[in-house]
């Protein structure tokens, strides 16, 4: 069966990327995303099965026109049933296509079983080269670990393996030279996120953040070309790097994503799933809508369908960062998934 109303919007967007978080928790720490105590974690119970998580996913994926689909967290690597989950989405027919975004820890161990159950790639999470400031930044000693899951995912064939990194004022703003030399070295496309209002504390201020056009003003001596391929959906601004190849042998990538300054909602076409079984339809969303409930109250295929495209409807035409009347959501990044 596959679809015949997709997720499209009142702004005539429909949404074909679902991102789904697996989990709340997380075993990092980084002071943009949660307090060094940690977080009150979602109680099991509310979490969905991994049958309700194959389910949803079906829904979309059946009757909803969904192609693309990303296990977030939290640390989607700590869910217990990972591995078994991505195994059953990958048998879905059509086939959506399958990555992950993790903080690389315990990378190492299931890169070969993720690869063989169907992911088709990873995004790591890593900001820093220099273990110390990985300490500040995460509170966690694990700096090696996620350099061990980055190989380990090259080795299993999870490319291209992608790099996301964050720059803080004042912490380790001064590393993107050194992060795109290492992704280059590696073979893996760096990707700089600008730091967006998702923290738990609710402590995000602008002058903080290390926006798009300083990063690529650090960046002025490799002679970056934008790429004139159509971005459409895509969240970075792609500029080839001259004189460089990648793992596969294509042209070496870097990626921009500049949420705050240049936001891409005209184009969004993501949808998103809580570990809780909540619909959202932006990250930035104040509104969200239960999925679980109508799961464990008996709700048929088509009645869940009918339910997710009534909250894709009411998405907003953007995340209002800049409007004076913005308000952070109440859930942190790690609660929404990325």
């Amino acid at each position: 069966m596959t679809s015949t109303s997709g997720l499209t919007d009142r702004f005539g967007r429909v949404a074909t990327d679902l991102r789904v978080s697996l989990t709340d928790r997380c075993n990092l720490r980084c002071g943009y995303c949660m307090p060094e105590e940690g977080l009150a974690w979602m109680p099991r119970e509310q979490q969905l099965s991994d049958d309700e998580v194959v389910r949803l996913v079906r829904v979309a994926v059946e009757l909803l026109g969904v192609t693309q689909v990303r296990f977030t967290g939290g640390e989607p690597l700590i869910r217990r049933g990972l591995v078994g989950i991505v195994d059953r989405i990958a048998r879905l027919r059509p086939r959506p296509a399958l990555s992950l975004t993790t903080n690389g820890i315990g990378l190492d161990r299931l890169a070969a079983a993720l690869r063989g159950a169907g992911l088709d790639r990873v995004n790591v999470s890593l900001d820093t080269l220099r273990p110390d400031r990985f300490h500040t930044l995460t509170r966690r000693d694990r700096h090696a670990d996620v350099l061990r899951g980055l190989s380990a995912a090259a080795a299993a064939g999870l490319t291209p393996v992608k790099i996301n990194a964050v720059l803080i004022r004042g912490v380790n703003d001064d590393e993107a030279p050194a992060l795109l030399d290492f992704a280059l070295r590696h073979g893996y496309q760096l990707r700089f996120i600008e730091q967006m209002p998702l923290d738990a504390q609710h402590g995000w201020r602008r002058l903080d953040m290390v926006t798009a056009e300083e990063i690529t003003a650090s960046l002025v001596s490799y002679g970056l070309v934008p790429d004139q391929n159509r971005r459409g959906a895509a969240p970075a601004e792609i500029w080839l790097v001259p004189g460089h190849v990648d793992a596969a042998g294509e042209p070496a990538r870097l990626g921009l994503i500049a949420s705050v300054t240049q936001p891409f909602c005209g184009a969004c076409d993501r949808t998103r799933l809580t570990a809780d079984g909540q619909i959202r339809s932006c990250l930035f969303a104040s509104q969200e809508s239960d999925l679980r409930s109508l799961l464990r109250n008996g709700a048929t295929d088509q009645e869940i369908a009918a339910a997710w495209r009534a909250a894709m409807r009411g998405k907003p035409a953007g995340h209002g960062i800049d409007d004076p009347s913005f308000r952070q959501p109440d859930r942190p990044m790690s609660a929404i998934g990325g």
